[in-house]
């Protein structure tokens, strides 16, 4: 998998699913978001335009709006990043990543409503009966899951499970009660601009004063499902602004889930770009343009 740019005066560390990282300092990395699209964990060969600077603008957006409630990694997304990146990198702080994905579920969709189908859990929470996919649960729910390496997929995992692989059941408590609380300040956020955060996914990491940090990305279309409020029904799968689009497509393909991940028609590829587009205008007020603006000056 090829980096998103080749930065010849700074070492590339790894190339993910989406992000780009390069080494800058003894504690600074360089996170380039690339346009690059995957859905079951695997990377289709054609890309999103713009993808990623939405993703690099909405996480600075969002890191702005939760401040009092959590530091996070940014350092800047000008100074120190170079010009070919700007808008779509930023410069962080190195952080101690926690071994798992925060998630939190408002509502019930994808894995968590195929697992309510069979035992009425998800990722071992006890929900109501007669719930429909789709519903809004009583209440967030937090259902960590594993990390996993390019090409193979994240595991659901329950709570006790999540503070054996971390070690430390405080901190996970901790960062259990902190996900949700961004979660809900989230969709309350998002549903005054239309948009229903039905669930997120969050990382966090130890910085080096051993203060819990948020890092990597907050509340965007990549880690998120956001549906749009005014075509809210529950009963069914809704659409949405995130690469749901891509996913569907994906699923009618009969493709096996596996890598390589196939090529994604030019119509499917536009369609995508629009709602990643609309989801950043929506929630921020701008369009895109003016976020690239602003950091180029």
């Amino acid at each position: 998998m090829a980096p998103v740019t080749a930065l010849a005066d700074l070492s590339l560390i790894s190339s993910g699913k989406v992000r780009d990282i390069y080494a800058v300092d003894d504690d600074k990395l360089l996170l380039v978001a690339s346009d690059r699209v995957s859905t079951f964990d695997a990377v289709h060969p054609n890309e999103i335009s713009s993808k990623g600077g939405v993703l690099t603008a909405i996480s600075n957006f969002w890191f702005d709006r939760i401040a009092g409630l959590v530091p996070n990694h940014t350092v800047s997304v000008t100074e120190g990043v170079p010009a070919e990146v700007r808008g779509s990198a930023v410069l962080a702080r190195k952080l101690e990543m926690l071994p798992v994905e925060c998630v939190v579920r408002g509502y019930l969709a994808g894995s968590g409503w195929a697992e309510y189908q069979e035992s009425g859990t998800v990722c071992g929470v006890a929900l109501p009966e007669g719930l429909q996919e789709s519903s809004q649960l009583p209440e967030p729910i937090f259902t960590p899951a594993t990390k996993a390496d390019v090409g193979d997929h994240d595991e659901n995992i329950d709570f006790d499970t999540a503070c054996g692989v971390v070690g430390d059941r405080d901190l996970m408590t901790k960062v259990r009660d902190l996900s949700i609380e961004i979660y809900k300040e989230g969709a309350e956020y998002a549903r005054t601009r239309g948009i229903i955060l039905a669930d997120t996914k969050f990382e966090f990491g130890i910085d080096e004063d051993g203060v819990l940090t948020i890092g990597d990305e907050v509340l965007t279309p990549d880690s998120s499902r956001f549906w749009p409020a005014d075509q809210y029904e529950p009963g069914k799968g809704q659409p949405s602004f995130d690469k749901q689009i891509v996913r569907d497509w994906a699923v009618s393909t009969g493709w096996d889930k596996s890598p390589p991940a196939p090529q994604i028609p030019e119509e499917v590829v536009n369609a995508t770009r629009a709602r990643y587009l609309e989801a950043y205008e929506l929630l921020t007020g701008e369009p895109l343009q003016t976020w690239l603006e602003r950091t180029q000056s």
